[in-house]
């Protein structure tokens, strides 16, 4: 995992996000909703990029947040 994302993930009955390069969880919730408004708050705050896992396990969106390697106006 990369240093400069964070990842909300399925775990258990729940939700948590991990920043790359960590095996443990920032932060474990109950809603996938609560997962993903934490993490791109801490991604805005941080400038990283934000990887959402959906409920069937496949990685459905990313978001970049100051971490983009791309150079687009607009």
């Amino acid at each position: 995992m990369d240093k400069k994302s964070i990842f909300t993930t399925k775990r258990g009955n729940g939700w948590a996000n991990v920043i790359g390069g960590n095996k443990r969880a920032s932060g474990l919730y109950d809603t996938q909703k609560e997962a993903i408004d934490a993490a791109r708050d801490r991604a805005k705050r941080d400038g990283l990029e934000h990887t959402i896992q959906g409920r069937d396990g496949k990685f459905r969106e990313k978001n970049s947040y100051g971490n983009d390697p791309r150079d687009i106006k607009g």
